[in-house]
């Protein structure tokens, strides 16, 4: 099994030239904490006879110190290397490892369970061609290991083995398998995976991982490296559509000029006529250089250098491409995006977005939805919190050349860049246009049998806004604060990404009151007007911060009834008038002294305190931020927000 040869000793050349020309598996381990992913890693090394004595003798000692396999290897320190890691027994970075087989070489990527860490599985994922998903055989399906399956499936990896693991601790029962099975396949039947396979393991035992384990007999299947040596994967690489995106110009003398890169995808002829994107010039290919020779061909994913026969202007960043089969050039477009950093992502925050060898910045305009990793159904939201997946509208600041995901994974995907830390945010794989159209074509077609085009609901307002639609109507004294109150709230909730605006009772006295007096009954139609305005802001989707000083019940029980009493709360600002009248923002009070109008609350003629109010404030007391963090507390007790 293992890599050794008989050429070693007698032709190292022969030996070297043998190893090159054998395929390479990028493959991943992947599935929910504690399922085994490590030791499975282990498991096949060791068994494989690719573990060298020193690792050996280490791992045994770190084994009998961590205690954690009653005496036995424990294989999984193979892999995880960091102190944190074997500490809690857990991965937390994603840990390589290369081998190779008589048969074929690896690169396996060993990925962490913890949902916090799912940024890095993804990570992992992003350039394989199989994934390992391993089940716990005493738990079942979890949601990790949904999460990690639907991420696979995105990022179009074709071959999925999902290794039932520990199933010595199940007395290797056919029924718990035969149930995990059919569970798996119930939910994966929505997901694009083109290949897959079960097997049973134990991974702490080498059941079937690299050898057919004899208490399994009603196993049929091969062993897991048998697996892994043999799978298909040629016919996976994109040979049709040439996509070769320039790193790098080599100009070492006055005579040459070649165009660094790694074929994306497609191969390439000496004297095929290409054009490079995005400036739509055309050449034909007059050599193709690697380190120690000139081909007459080169195919994905080979490393090359491509001179032309024309002196054109080619950067770094640009894409050669055959004439005929040409890419998407735009600067915008939908793609499914993980996010991966505690921030959350809202729609319109500027980024910078790393595609093939180009940088650009740009934005996400629209989060369309986002994707439920257990039930795979859409839903509504206003933003993407960690670890989420959602379909976006995306708008770069300049057009890139690109083509979907699933017909091209190196020229359809992007990573997304936060501007000032620099730090990797999200990822994105632009999806099928062409299907997405259809897709849209039999939505539009469900919308038929209406009389006019579909209308969007409050609920769907509420679900794109995160938030429930209601008033927080400041009521109190002139000089109690209510405005200054109403634009905090208002600040406050812009900050937390959420979406309201202020209705202040006098600047409606600038427009639809204009005609009032100031005078109670003035006061009452005021706020009787301004209810059904703060109806409609509600009723498009937004949180409305009302300023008004609504001096008697009635008018506020009006307010209640027109708005909803569950949509509408009365939050009373009531510092003694002595501190309203020192405040006097608008002069009433020094105008009231000079010249009797009675017409001036709580001077002229008596406030109804309310009697029921959903918050009091004493504005003399507390700060402006004191009194707007008590208002965000009651709207999240009444789940507003």
């Amino acid at each position: 099994m293992s890599h050794q040869s008989d050429l070693i000793s007698t032709d190292i050349d022969a030996y070297l030239a043998q190893h090159e020309r054998k395929e390479l598996l990028k493959l991943l381990t992947c599935g929910s904490v504690d399922d085994g992913k490590s030791t499975l890693i282990g498991r096949l090394l060791h068994d494989s006879k690719l573990i060298y004595e020193d690792q050996l003798e280490a791992i045994k000692a770190d084994s009998i110190k961590s205690g954690t396999t009653e005496g036995e290897f424990d294989l999984s320190l193979l892999v995880d290397g960091l102190q944190a890691e074997r500490e809690q027994g857990i991965t937390i970075d994603v840990a390589y490892r290369y081998f190779s087989t008589a048969k074929r070489k690896f690169i396996i990527a060993d990925t962490p369970g913890h949902e916090q860490y799912t940024r890095n599985m993804a990570t992992g994922a992003s350039t394989c061609d199989l994934a390992i998903i391993l089940i716990d055989a005493r738990h079942g399906i979890l949601t990790q290991t949904r999460r990690h399956s639907f991420i696979t499936s995105l990022l179009g990896i074709k071959h999925v083995i999902v290794a039932i693991n520990k199933m010595d601790l199940v007395d290797f029962d056919k029924d718990v398998y035969d149930r995990i099975q059919q569970d798996y396949l119930d939910f994966a039947q929505n997901l694009e995976q083109t290949d897959c396979r079960f097997i049973p393991i134990s991974a702490l035992h080498g059941d079937n991982v690299v050898n057919i384990s004899d208490k399994t007999p009603w196993y049929s299947g091969d062993a897991l490296m048998t697996i892994l040596e043999n799978i298909e994967i040629a016919a996976d690489h994109n040979y049709v559509d040439l996509r070769f995106p320039v790193q790098y110009v080599n100009r070492p003398n006055l005579n040459f000029r070649g165009y660094c890169g790694t074929l994306a995808s497609g191969v390439v002829h000496k004297g095929d006529i290409v054009t490079a994107l995005p400036s739509g010039k055309t050449s034909k290919i007059k050599s193709i250089v690697t380190y120690d020779e000139e081909l007459e061909q080169a195919f994905t994913p080979m490393a090359i250098t491509l001179t032309l026969e024309d002196e054109i202007d080619i950067s770094r960043g640009d894409i050669l491409v055959h004439t005929d089969n040409m890419p998407s050039v735009q600067d915008k477009f939908e793609a499914t995006v993980v996010w991966m950093i505690d921030k959350p992502m809202f729609p319109g925050t500027q980024y910078d977005f790393k595609h093939t060898n180009k940088n650009v910045s740009g934005h996400i305009s629209t989060l369309k939805y986002k994707i439920d990793v257990n039930t795979l159904k859409e839903e509504l939201s206003p933003s993407l919190q960690l670890n989420e997946i959602g379909r976006c509208e995306i708008h770069l600041d300049q057009a890139i050349c690109f083509d979907s995901y699933k017909m091209n994974r190196n020229t359809g995907t992007f990573i997304i860049v936060d501007r000032l830390s620099n730090v990797t945010i999200g990822a994105g794989m632009i999806v099928d246009a062409q299907k997405d159209d259809q897709k849209e074509e039999t939505t539009r077609a469900a919308y038929q049998h209406r009389d006019s085009v579909s209308h969007v609901t409050r609920e769907e307002r509420a679900a794109r806004y995160g938030q429930k639609p209601v008033t927080v109507l400041f009521i109190g004294l002139s000089g109690s604060g209510k405005t200054t109150l109403a634009h905090a709230l208002e600040r406050r909730l812009f900050d937390m990404g959420r979406v309201s605006t202020v209705l202040d009772g006098k600047a409606m006295r600038l427009g639809i009151s204009k005609d009032l007096a100031h005078d109670k009954e003035g006061r009452v139609e005021n706020l009787r007007r301004s209810v059904y305005i703060a109806k409609h802001l509600n009723d498009s989707g937004l949180i409305c911060c009302g300023a008004f000083v609504a001096p008697d019940q009635e008018s506020r029980e009006h307010a209640l009834e027109t708005i909803g009493k569950d949509n509408c709360f009365i939050v009373y600002l009531n510092p003694p008038l002595e501190i309203c009248k020192q405040r006097d923002p608008s002069g009433l009070y020094a105008a009231e002294e000079n010249v009797e109008t009675g017409t001036l609350p709580g001077v002229s003629f008596p406030y109804e305190a309310p009697e029921n109010a959903d918050l009091v404030l004493a504005t003399d007391q507390d700060s402006i931020d004191a009194c707007t963090e008590k208002v965000v507390e009651m709207l999240r007790e009444k789940e507003v927000i």
